[in-house]
């Protein structure tokens, strides 16, 4: 038999540490080794307990959850999930987080606290389970569910564009891991890049926190997706939490447009329904990559646009989080390029310019 997943959670809430404990326990393949209330505590069972994944509150006593996963990914690199309040304040601090080298995150709301983790107990669950096959590297080496929809169900099949753009334009799509992988693409880009636009599996409230930091770190001008934003050079368009974003033809130039629309691959945002408006309104205008992420979202899209002659960029194994989504592209035979995370924005800018598929 397998044996189960050891998970430490890491609370100040006595509340909180009783209903991620039972809503864990209650699975087979996971078992609560042990609870603590702040970070001293935490450092301990570690010691004593040597857990697989630990859940993390972001504000506690003594420590706040930052310093501590800091020194952690530095002396005893392991997974690590962040239960983050939904707040400008908790977005940045997670954002953050995932820098210093936490696995993901579920939220923390604020209301009616029992019902609503008891909510998030499928998404939990799962991301814990992701978390334990997670390759996690020491900080100095680093650079139930809703149902299924198809794409199809928010837009048709693509074609080959009709009609006349100038401008290329670059998508990019993840998850798990992404927020960094796409930090270190947009780094890489020159101000005079083409119009970038992205779908990063994100919950509403942190999508905006994300398009600041990047905004703030970048030479780029990041932002959040608008309804009718307009696609220029130079500009990153990040999706809206909740909201699927599409990448539209608007006369001779293209523009961004939003809609609630069904979950795709339980996701919204989702990946393929962005790849599929780039195959639709830019073709071969474009060069799209796939990064890091856990599942199959972005692989039927790249697939596609491969198929139409788009250049088309997957991450390699050896630089991913989680190497689900990029691994189903190129088992697919979607992508044209295999390539380190170091070496997106450079693939991106070649392809970009590239008359045809290799």
């Amino acid at each position: 038999m397998t044996k189960p997943i050891r998970v430490l959670v890491v609370d100040d809430s006595t509340l909180v540490r009783k209903i991620l404990s039972e809503i864990l326990s209650q699975e087979p393949d996971i078992e609560v080794v042990g609870t603590a209330q702040d970070p001293f505590v935490a450092r301990d069972r570690i010691k004593e307990l040597n857990p697989d994944v630990l859940t993390l509150d972001v504000e506690m006593p003594r420590m706040d959850g930052l310093t501590f996963l800091q020194n952690l990914m530095r002396l005893r690199p392991m997974p690590v999930v962040m239960v983050s309040s939904l707040t400008e304040r908790g977005a940045e601090v997670t954002l953050r987080a995932l820098e210093l080298g936490a696995v993901d995150f579920v939220r923390k709301p604020g209301r009616d606290l029992a019902h609503a983790l008891e909510a998030y107990g499928a998404e939990l669950v799962e991301k814990v389970r992701m978390a334990a096959a997670v390759r996690v590297r020491p900080l100095t080496a680093r650079s139930s569910p809703p149902q299924a929809s198809a794409v199809g169900s928010v837009l048709p099949k693509p074609k080959a564009p009709s009609g006349w753009a100038s401008n290329r334009v670059l998508a990019i799509g993840a998850s798990t891991g992404g927020t960094e992988a796409i930090k270190e693409v947009l780094l890489g880009l020159p101000p005079d890049a083409p119009g970038v636009v992205i779908g990063q599996h994100i919950p509403p409230g942190f999508s905006a926190a994300f398009a600041e930091r990047m905004n703030r770190l970048t030479g780029l001008v990041v932002k959040e997706a608008a309804e009718g934003d307009r696609v220029m050079p130079g500009h990153v368009y990040i999706a809206p939490g909740d909201r699927h974003l599409l990448l539209v033809r608007d006369g001779g130039r293209y523009s961004c447009r939003l809609t609630q629309g069904e979950l795709v691959n339980r996701h919204r945002p989702s990946v393929d329904v962005l790849f599929r408006s780039v195959a639709q309104s830019a073709g071969k205008n474009a060069c799209v990559a796939l990064l890091t992420g856990m599942g199959a979202d972005g692989a039927q899209g790249l697939k596609e646009l491969r198929d139409l002659g788009v250049y088309t960029i997957a991450q390699d194994e050896a630089t991913s989080v989680v190497w689900g989504m990029p691994g189903e592209a190129v088992k697919r035979g979607a992508a044209v390029e295999v390539v380190p995370i170091g070496g997106v924005a450079d693939a991106l800018l070649r392809g970009s310019v590239a008359k045809r598929m290799l």
